[in-house]
């Protein structure tokens, strides 16, 4: 009887060992940097890198077109009160496209009052 176990404790130990070996030989095809996960890993480990150098390059892209929008904005705001003031001005302007017709040796200054 004690025979018998020992040759089924062979055996179970025989067979776990080969049940082994074949699984470290898929491991290694499995992590393999070419084909296996490993090579898919690493491939996008690289372009992780790619995507974050990218993403750099627009963040500093765009806060150089904030800053430059920025900065027509501010013109853009200090023509627009310009015009208000020049709109302004023209209510002090004659009504008449015409200027009148007077002597060039006297001068004439008309002031309109606001109505």
């Amino acid at each position: 009887m004690e025979a018998i176990a020992d040759i089924l404790l062979v055996a179970g130990a025989l067979g776990a060992g080969f049940y082994c070996f074949i699984l470290a030989r898929r491991l290694s095809r499995f992590t393999d940097l070419e084909n296996g996960v490993g090579g898919a890993v690493a491939v996008l480990s690289a372009q992780v890198d790619d995507l974050t150098r990218t993403l750099g390059n627009a963040q500093k892209s765009a806060g150089e077109s904030n800053k430059s929008l920025g900065e027509l904005t501010d013109r853009a705001e200090d023509v627009a009160r310009r015009l208000e003031l020049l709109v302004a001005s023209m209510h002090d302007l004659p009504q008449n496209s015409a200027p009148p017709q007077q002597d060039a040796k006297d001068p004439v200054f008309l002031r309109h009052s606001r109505n």
